[in-house]
């Protein structure tokens, strides 16, 4: 059996472990969140460095790539610099590849139903091929980042724009605490709305779960979600606030679907290579297994 440990910096009430058969292969997903303790979220890579398959970096990422242009996260490569043996992804390699289409499969499944085109990215540094993808499928775009990210009310209306942000500021932010650009522990709980008007503009709302849920307004009525990490309990969270359609980037597996990271960590031990795979090799392990976005109908 192949074991799969995704640590994160997140909640520990997110955490979850399932057994799943990939490729044949019978794999074991554990998902161990430290409620943002940093400390002891590299104590426990060095724990497991070797004893299993493959890593997911959960809740954060080792850096970005923007553009052609990538930019670690130096907060973050401090707390992996222990791992020594076991492989390990942080969901970047799956977000080239299943993210980098889905607004067209969203245009295949439920194009008529989204009346305008209008997408909002709370943070599209951190999900530039979903960006990339609206913006191909010709959607009206709204990115978050500056809004969001650090509190200033201007919203970013393109790929250019975005790509400038990007080049002027992440080299500097970069260089900042981890949890001083994304929420960690019981912070990720916590839901403080803010520029509703930018949630009510879209049709659709694209990204991270957690991006999504930490700012939006009581009603959401009709909207379409896109992301991939969520509990049944966000689901239900979703359906309350009237969204229409939930899509995961990512399959659902006992009620939840797991972040990038878990899915590109189970396909790199059912590989067997002892390495990360490139994106073509994803490419061709997706085609296999079939993998496709789950569409929800939550309020129909």
């Amino acid at each position: 059996m192949k074991r799969v440990v995704s640590v994160s910096l997140g909640s520990s009430t997110r955490d979850k472990k399932v057994t799943i058969t990939l490729a044949g292969e019978t794999v074991q997903i554990e998902r161990i969140g430290t409620d943002g303790d940093a400390a002891r979220a590299a104590q426990m890579y060095c724990e497991l460095d070797g004893q299993v398959d493959a890593f997911g970096v959960g809740g954060f990422d080792l850096g970005l790539t923007v553009a052609g242009r990538y930019y670690p996260i130096y907060s973050v490569q401090k707390i992996v610099a222990g791992v020594r043996q076991t492989p390990m992804v942080d969901g970047s390699g799956l977000r080239q590849t299943l993210e980098r289409r889905i607004a067209q499969f969203l245009e295949q499944v439920i194009g008529p139903q989204i009346s305008p085109k209008r997408v909002l990215i709370p943070a599209a540094v951190d999900r530039y091929d979903l960006a990339l993808s609206f913006a191909e499928a010709k959607y009206g775009l709204l990115f978050g980042d500056l809004g969001f990210g650090l509190g200033i009310p201007l919203p970013i209306r393109s790929l250019r724009a975005l790509h400038l942000l990007a080049r002027i500021l992440l080299p500097v932010l970069f260089r900042m605490p981890f949890e001083w650009l994304y929420p960690t522990g019981e912070k990720q709980e916590t839901i403080k709305p803010k520029f509703p008007q930018w949630y009510q503009w879209a049709t659709v709302i694209a990204g991270d779960c957690l991006y999504i849920k930490r700012h939006m307004p009581e009603r959401l009525d009709g909207k379409v979600i896109v992301t991939n990490t969520t509990t049944e309990a966000d689901v239900e969270t979703f359906r309350q606030r009237g969204v229409r359609y939930l899509v995961t980037s990512t399959p659902r597996i006992e009620g939840r679907s797991f972040g990038t990271n878990v899915m590109e960590a189970a396909l790199v031990a059912v590989a067997g290579k002892g390495r990360p795979l490139t994106p073509l090799e994803l490419e061709e392990m997706i085609q296999q297994l079939h993998l496709e976005p789950t569409l929800q109908s939550l309020n129909p």
